[in-house]
């Protein structure tokens, strides 16, 4: 999905006739592929000797450090924002949260090869309880006019040209939102002073703080196995990047 797809009051469209099906392909092919992984990898003498015993992190370090997400859930502690404080329906799924309790490089490659069915299984369900009716909200102060309005209403290209340069404008305050990522915590601290701008802008997101990690990390290590501590952490670069991020008005 592109970035333009969810948009505040909704999603641009709905789903395509052939979504459904498509998913459904998934579902029935990818627990065959984590199948395979687990035959290859898991009980391997070579992955056990690579990853065994390094990058180890202890829950006190992981809360210590801000670190969320599977390298938080490896350590045996089982914190999901999903689970924590639901959003968008995630209180009307049944899922798990897998852990591990050995904190290194192994656990967290158990972790996520458990969350690859979970995933699955929350897909599932969402899948088979798609809602019928408007996927955009009707409130006009946020809401684009409908395509067809553009060609008849004078009004409505007004609205549409206004929304798209000005914005809406939200209350005066503050708000800091989180979600479940991937890669743990990924939060949004907004400051409105009441126009169409944010005053202040701070993103929070899981490379940037997972990272801070690698230190923790590789003590005591050697130098070939950063490649493996890096790549269990699971940065995102460009997330990293935003993660550092500070918007003043």
């Amino acid at each position: 999905m592109t970035t333009s797809y969810i948009r505040p009051g909704g999603i641009w469209r709905d789903v395509p006739p052939s979504f459904r099906e498509r998913v459904q392909d998934v579902l029935d092919a990818f627990p065959r592929r984590i199948a395979e992984y687990e035959r290859m990898l898991t009980d391997s003498a070579i992955w056990h000797g690579r990853l065994d015993g390094i990058g180890p992190l202890t829950t006190n370090q992981a809360l210590s450090l801000g670190v969320t997400g599977p390298m938080l859930r490896a350590t045996g502690l089982a914190f999901d924002y999903r689970k924590a404080r639901p959003y968008s329906g995630y209180d009307q799924y049944d899922f798990d949260i897998p852990t591990a309790t050995t904190g290194d490089c192994y656990g967290r490659y158990l972790v996520r090869l458990e969350e690859m069915r979970q995933s699955l299984r929350i897909i599932d369900q969402a899948s088979k309880n798609l809602p019928n009716g408007p996927v955009w909200t009707a409130d006009r102060k946020m809401a684009l006019p409908p395509r067809q309005e553009l060609d008849t209403s004078m009004e409505a290209v007004i609205h549409h040209f206004k929304l798209n340069t000005e914005g809406f404008t939200p209350p005066m305050g503050e708000v800091y939102e989180c979600v479940e990522g991937p890669r743990g915590e990924l939060g949004y601290y907004l400051v409105s002073d009441g126009s169409a701008h944010p005053y202040r802008l701070h993103i929070r997101t899981p490379s940037f703080v997972n990272l801070q990690a690698t230190d923790t990390l590789a003590r005591g290590q050697l130098i070939s196995d950063l490649v493996v501590i890096v790549g269990s952490v699971d940065i995102v670069l460009g997330d990293a990047l935003s993660g550092s991020v500070l918007c003043n008005a």
